[in-house]
């Protein structure tokens, strides 16, 4: 029999949240595992204890934040809109079905105020990891590190256009001392002692967000970006470290001083990691090797002028320090150059008369030079591991760690876009999508009839 159903909405039920909400939902798996009470020790000197109206817990609004970066809410109003709904989440923050909901100023006024630095974030995301080690979910031996971009909160086309200083790489000094010592062993003078300054050049800088920078990467959209440079455990994808940069700055710069952090920080014993071919570089590969680190890059096609020879068709013979052409000639050691390569050069006579001049060098004089790297050996020790079926299997993992990590941070997590403008307020974005991504794989790791796995 089909009949008209009778409004309801205003009988009264006996009910409570607990009843309400299902026993399997993420947030009760959450709840179960996760400790938040260490935030409230972490911000309570940020508050006054004596003055002042009555604030909102720190823990509760950091929860609310968890819930916006766990299910994909991207404006902070919105947020405030599903709590205000969704007896789940109230569940989550302790909050009564009719206990009015906090306004969205109070989250953006605490973060532009009270939280206007990334300390906070940093400490949070710290304290995760932590409670993942003590679960056992974290190996710490075999990590990987990789960057994806965050489209900033700005007009590509609002711009101007100055000159700036690139990045400064971690591992200058030593590189500087690398040069001092091998001229040396060359019977070569010091080179003028002045400092290293950062190579300056024209960048477009934006007006809305001037800490985004400008991308232009083979594949990727063009415009002002950041980047999240993030690093994953081999064993279950928990994610030990984020750091935020604007994408104009290369993948290689700040990994170094990112690796050693997390070693310090973590007390990880890490023996290998898994970085894709923006991170081969010679003053990683041999970063990696004096910290007792295997390094596994992918491989990446080198730069080749058409209808010229091949640098791998030129030789290097350790035992006369130089290069041999493929007509037979050795081109001998001439100097090392600030940037670290040393050159090695032909005599112009013998190459005048060389059948392979023409697809050898376009230099006025017909001499023909090739760089090595003061620190090559690292680099090609380092390329070697990815031949073997050991490094083979730790790069083909990538994708199932860091990859899978970006690609649940994009798909699940709002991770394509900075929610906010200015390098602190998009660094604890990052923190705490980190965090939040963290916090989930611990509760479905921990959760009762689980089956813990690589992602």
């Amino acid at each position: 029999m089909l009949k008209k159903p009778s409004a309801q909405q205003t009988e009264l039920e006996m009910v409570t949240l607990e009843s309400l909400v299902p026993s399997d939902h993420l947030l009760r798996k959450i709840d179960a595992v996760i400790d938040f009470s260490f935030i409230h020790d972490r911000v309570a000197d940020l508050y006054c204890l004596d003055n002042g109206r009555p604030a909102l817990d720190p823990v509760m609004m950091f929860k609310a934040l968890f819930i916006g970066y766990l299910f994909g809410i991207r404006s902070e109003r919105q947020l405030v809109r599903e709590i205000e709904v969704n007896v789940a989440y109230r569940w989550f923050l302790r909050m009564k079905l009719t206990e009015p909901v906090f306004d969205a100023s109070t989250l953006s006024q605490n973060r532009r105020r009270r939280y206007n630095d990334s300390s906070v974030a940093q400490d949070i995301f710290d304290g995760i990891v932590e409670q993942a080690m003590a679960h056992g979910l974290v190996d710490g031996t075999v990590l990987y590190t990789d960057s994806t971009h965050l489209k900033a909160n700005a007009n590509k086309a609002r711009l101007d256009k100055q000159v700036v200083s690139k990045s400064r790489s971690d591992y200058w000094d030593d590189l500087d001392e690398a040069i001092t010592r091998d001229r040396a062993s060359h019977g070569k003078r010091p080179l003028k002692d002045k400092p290293r300054h950062p190579v300056k050049k024209e960048s477009k800088i934006s007006r809305t967000d001037p800490d985004s920078g400008y991308m232009v990467r083979d594949g990727k959209p063009k415009g002002f970006f950041y980047l999240d440079h993030r690093t994953v455990d081999g064993r279950l994808g928990i994610i030990t470290d984020t750091h935020t940069t604007a994408a104009n700055v290369h993948d290689s710069i700040p990994y170094l001083e990112r690796l050693d952090r997390q070693k310090e920080r973590f007390d990880l014993d890490v023996r290998a990691v898994g970085l894709d071919a923006g991170y081969a570089t010679a003053g990683i590969a041999r970063g990696l090797e004096e910290r007792g680190i295997k390094g596994v890059t992918g491989y990446r096609r080198p730069n080749h002028r058409k209808g010229y020879l091949y640098k791998h068709q030129y030789v290097y013979e350790p035992e006369h320090d130089g290069y041999r052409c493929p007509e037979g000639q050795l081109l001998p050691y001439a100097t090392t150059d600030r940037n670290g390569y040393r050159h090695y050069k032909s005599d112009p006579a013998k190459c005048r008369t060389c059948p392979l001049l023409a697809s050898c060098t376009s230099n006025a004089k017909g001499q023909k030079t090739v760089t090595r790297h003061v620190w090559q050996d690292a680099r090609e020790r380092s390329d070697a591991h990815r031949l073997t079926e050991w490094g083979k299997g730790i790069y083909k993992r990538r994708k199932e760690t860091v990859e899978r990590s970006f690609a649940d941070a994009k798909q699940l997590h709002g991770h394509r876009y900075a929610r906010f403008r200015g390098i602190t307020a998009v660094t604890c974005q990052c923190l705490l999508a980190a965090a939040a991504q963290n916090i989930k794989k611990i509760a479905l790791a921990m959760a009762p009839n689980s089956n813990p796995r690589p992602t």
